[in-house]
């Protein structure tokens, strides 16, 4: 039985690829997006979707359920991105992140999991990134958003796996996506006494994602990912240098790991 995948923010991007990839492996898969009717000939199905309206994630998922009598598989990779020193960024643009990022992603857990219980199988991948393993300059609100995700996935995980059901981290890396086009960034306010550095860093983050990995190799990581018996709890997907950074703050004192990230970002 060819497995059914719900992909959230399936319209761009990772999400885009992973369809894409899915699709042609013999899986049924349906995207989601706002504004599906933007998307010009999408490969799969494209269903309205808003992460952060718990009424259209209940509309959606039930579609997909009422259409295939089952679900296999959710990729939660809906998200967004914020920028900014955390004293100048708005405290509404964080709770927003948050809302998309950490509460968008268990809200679609909770819609998911009474049909995967009901079938005692399933698998959640939450997309989350290697940023979620460190507090970086600039985008802290970020990194602690995804954190928070991590940390949901593991107990979650255990929680459900009475059930037959497992949840899984995916952590990317910097990809060659639009990501840094759907950021908030908070201005660059003259007055700010970040603004030199904020400005470096920002030209800085934005060079990383042009010149990020191509996405098919997330969407490869993550067949094989949904293609095993007994999954990890976490998988980290990018580049030599961005995995060994995340071992490092393990492996490093506090203080020199910091040294390290300052350094690295020109602080």
């Amino acid at each position: 039985m060819n497995k059914v995948v719900l992909i959230t923010g399936g319209s761009s991007g990772i999400g885009m690829a992973i369809g894409k990839y899915l699709l042609s492996k013999e899986f049924i898969v349906y995207g989601t997006s706002r504004n599906p009717s933007k998307v010009k000939n999408p490969p799969f199905t494209l269903l309205k979707l808003d992460i952060t309206d718990s009424a259209s994630i209940s509309k959606a998922v039930k579609e997909v359920i009422s259409k295939e009598n089952r679900l296999d598989v959710l990729i939660n990779n809906a998200g967004t991105g914020i920028t900014g020193s955390v004293e100048d960024t708005p405290t509404q643009e964080m709770r927003n992140a948050f809302d998309t990022i950490l509460f968008g992603a268990i809200d679609m857990m909770k819609a998911v999991l009474p049909q995967m219980r009901t079938q005692k199988n399933g698998l959640i991948l939450n997309i989350t990134s290697l940023g979620g393993y460190m507090g970086l300059p600039y985008r802290g609100v970020y990194s602690a958003a995804k954190g928070a995700l991590e940390l949901v996935t593991e107990a979650t995980n255990m929680e459900v796996r009475q059930f037959g059901i497992r949840v899984v981290n995916v952590a990317p890396g910097d990809f060659a996506t639009n990501i840094a086009s759907g950021r908030y960034h908070t201005p660059v306010f003259e007055d700010s006494a970040y603004k030199d550095q904020y400005q470096r860093n920002l030209d800085l983050m934005n060079a990383h994602v042009s010149e990020g990995s191509d996405p098919i190799e997330m969407a490869k990581a993550i067949l094989k990912i949904i293609e095993l018996e007994n999954p990890r709890i976490h998988y980290r997907i990018g580049t030599l240098k961005q995995k060994i950074a995340v071992n490092l703050k393990r492996l490093l004192s506090d203080r020199y790991y910091e040294k390290l990230l300052m350094k690295y970002y020109e602080l």
